[in-house]
C-alpha cells in the first residue's frame, strides 16, 4: 500500500466557503457586456439566457466559476458578448439576490426583470384542469 504523502483528499480541496459573508463591490456592465436572466440550464457548463437587450443567447460558464459558483434558473448574470458570434456569450459573474435588487433600484435592470423567481416570461397558472371520461 502506498503512503499518503499529500495534505488530504477531495474534502480538503473543497475547503470552507469563506467568501459567503464578505460584501463585494457591485459590478456594473461595461461595453461588450450585458445583463441577462437564466432561462434554463443545459448541462456541461452551458445555459440559455434571456439578455435584457432583447435576445436569447447560449452562454458558457467560465472555468473559474464552474464548480465554485452555482448558477440556477432565474438568476441574474453578467455576460460577456462575443465579437464573432452574436448568439453565444460567456458568463462572467452571477449576482446575488440583494445585488440584483440594487441593480434594479439603480435603473440598470428593466422593471420587468423578476429577481427571485424561476418562472421566466409569462406567468403560468398552476391549476391544470384534467377531465377524465368514465369507463
Amino acid at each position: 500500500m502506498p503512503k499518503n504523502k499529500g495534505k488530504g483528499g477531495k474534502n480538503r480541496r473543497r475547503g470552507k466557503n469563506e467568501n459567503d459573508s464578505e460584501k463585494r463591490e457591485l459590478v456594473f456592465k461595461e461595453d461588450g457586456q450585458e445583463y441577462a436572466q437564466v432561462v434554463r440550464m443545459l448541462g456541461n457548463g452551458r445555459l440559455e439566457a434571456h439578455c435584457f437587450d432583447g435576445s436569447k443567447r447560449l452562454c458558457h460558464i467560465r472555468g473559474k466559476m464552474r464548480k465554485k459558483v452555482w448558477v440556477n434558473q432565474g438568476d441574474i448574470i453578467l455576460i460577456g458578448l462575443r465579437d464573432y458570434q452574436d448568439a453565444k456569450a460567456d458568463v462572467i459573474l452571477k449576482y446575488m439576490a440583494d445585488e440584483a435588487r440594487n441593480l434594479k433600484a439603480y435603473g440598470e435592470l428593466p422593471d420587468t426583470a423578476k429577481i427571485n423567481e424561476t418562472e421566466f416570461g409569462e406567468e403560468v397558472d398552476g391549476d391544470d384542469q384534467f377531465e377524465f371520461d368514465d369507463i
